[in-house]
């Protein structure tokens, strides 16, 4: 399938250097996955509020997890997910329920029909990319 959705670098750019609140999906304290480190580098380098969200809501870096967006008290900016392709319409899903202004879907990470229906109900969406890895662009 062809892909439709094409990042918008001014997108990624007020992403990356807008302060917000950033939900990380699939951000565990399993050290072999790399949402932690994604997620330290949001945090620590670019100034970002991180929740994690994850399927056991646990807690990770020291802040309180949950277990779906809808959880998450106050306004979320980024719902950035670590999960695989087969799972993240449903969290794209829940970002347009909850309010969300952008959706990441991270490095190998593609839903073309969660993108249309995230941009469709306002959303800003970059897709099959990493915030480590565009940064340097900026």
């Amino acid at each position: 399938m062809d892909r439709k959705h094409v990042n918008d670098p001014a997108v990624i750019r007020r992403l990356l250097s807008t302060p917000g609140r950033w939900a990380v999906v699939g951000l565990t304290n399993n050290p072999y996955r790399v949402a932690p480190s994604i997620a330290a580098f949001l945090q620590q380098s670019l100034g970002m509020e991180i929740i994690p969200v994850s399927l056991s809501g646990e807690s990770v870096m020291g802040l309180a997890g949950y277990k779906n967006l809808a959880q998450i008290p106050g306004p979320i900016d980024v719902v950035d997910c670590f999960v695989h392709s087969q799972k993240v319409g449903d969290i794209v899903d829940q970002a347009i329920a909850v309010g969300a202004k952008a959706v990441w879907l991270q490095l190998g990470v593609v839903d073309e029909a969660a993108a249309q229906r995230a941009k469709a109900a306002g959303l800003e969406v970059v897709m099959d990319t990493c915030p480590k890895i565009e940064y340097p662009y900026l």
